[in-house]
């Protein structure tokens, strides 16, 4: 998309779409040809799987976008597409419902038990369809509302989804990290 595609949509709001836009890009590609035993693969006892790691960013997408949504419309209904879509019960993990592996430790990782990527992409599709509605939504004016008065200084639309970008982008490079290590010891050269 060209910065100035939408004439009625800002500078600021036109990169935030083309940052997630990036990330749902660099996911497609490492996803679309991964297979269970890669998705599975930790570096160590002590690390994240890639699956863990595409299942935690596209759920942080979700339930923060579907927050700021809510935050910004007090009429919204808007639930998140874990819910919404079913993909909880799809998934079917042993975490909480609204879990969005913030703070899991090395045995909740273990735990993760979904290793398809057509799930992960799916999931993150629908995610990512959803903010980009939201931010197709958003005015220049909606990036300085406080959202969230939990934090000092309070969080505003603007912080939150660089946050959110920021979180994304890092874990899918922890992804595609953990991509070249997998294929380094298992002798496949790039995955």
């Amino acid at each position: 998309m060209s910065l100035h595609e939408n004439e009625t949509e800002s500078v600021a709001i036109a990169l935030l779409r083309d940052g997630f836009g990036r990330v749902q890009d660099g996911l497609e590609r490492l996803l679309s040809e991964a297979e269970p035993r890669m998705l599975r693969f930790r570096a160590s006892s002590h690390s994240n799987s890639m699956a863990w790691l595409a299942w935690h960013l596209t759920r942080i997408q979700d339930d923060h976008f579907t927050h700021l949504a809510r935050a910004l419309d007090g009429d919204s209904t808007l639930e998140q597409c874990w819910i919404a879509k079913h993909w909880v019960t799809r998934f079917n993990l042993s975490y909480r419902q609204l879990d969005t592996g913030f703070g899991h430790s090395s045995d909740q990782v273990a735990d993760f038990g979904m290793y398809d990527g057509e799930y992960l992409l799916g999931y993150h599709r629908d995610v990512h369809e959803q903010a980009m509605g939201i931010l197709s939504a958003l005015h220049e004016a909606d990036l300085s509302t406080v959202i969230d008065r939990r934090w000092n200084p309070p969080v505003t639309a603007g912080v939150r989804l660089i946050s959110v970008l920021n979180e994304t982008a890092s874990h899918l490079g922890q992804a595609e990290f953990l991509c070249g290590i997998y294929a380094d010891q298992s002798g496949g050269g790039k995955a």
